[in-house]
């Protein structure tokens, strides 16, 4: 490899065939029991160039989705334009989260667990104790960042609102009352206004 190359990452992915066998939908969908057993699993799920999978609708990336609520408000940033998928820059988001890679394989814990923890560790500093439960999928059809991604939300539920972020793209960040948020809903990504609807009521 030459010094002017670089690695390609490779994301953990799922054939979208296999999504829509075990059930499609648009939007959110409660039932993780459903999906999470065959998704997960590693006769389906595989390790594929993120490149060639942003662009081919017939995978879909695993993405865990990370909400963090304390004392009934929920946390919120915008996505500068040094984060992530351009294509979802300047847009506000309740969600903290990325890509599984080749690069979670090793921990202690499944790779899908050792890259939530990652990416949580990669975008903000969480000083509080916390409990999480896996509240529903998120599937989009209706937008090019959709296609290629499925999302599974976590509810991180903080015993104080100690969470700063890591990324300087992450601006105005902060906790607000869900129902504020859901006023200002049109202000999120698409993923972030799923939740805002199926969680706290549009």
């Amino acid at each position: 490899m030459s010094g002017t190359e670089t690695a390609v990452e490779h994301v953990l992915v799922i054939p979208t065939d296999v999504f829509h066998e075990v059930g499609h939908f648009q939007g959110f969908c409660s039932d993780t029991e459903r999906y999470l057993n065959v998704i997960l699993d590693p006769v389906y799920a595989s390790y594929r160039p993120r490149p060639e999978m942003e662009k081919d609708p017939s995978f879909k990336q695993l993405i865990p989705y990370c909400i963090f609520e304390c004392d009934g408000q929920v946390f919120h940033y915008r996505r500068g334009s040094g984060q992530g998928e351009s294509r979802l820059h300047s847009l506000r988001s309740v969600g903290v989260g990325g890509h599984v890679s080749t690069l979670d394989r090793d921990g202690c814990q499944t790779p899908y667990l050792e890259g939530m923890k990652r990416e949580i560790a990669e975008e903000i500093d969480l000083q509080s104790d916390w409990t999480e439960t896996c509240a529903g999928l998120i599937n989009d059809d209706e937008t090019d960042v959709g296609r290629v991604h499925l999302g599974i939300v976590h509810i991180f539920r903080l015993d104080s609102p100690k969470v700063l972020p890591r990324e300087k793209s992450m601006i105005d960040a902060g906790f607000a009352p869900p129902e504020q948020l859901v006023r200002e809903r049109d202000e999120f990504e698409t993923w972030s206004q799923i939740c805002l609807s199926h969680l706290y009521g549009a």
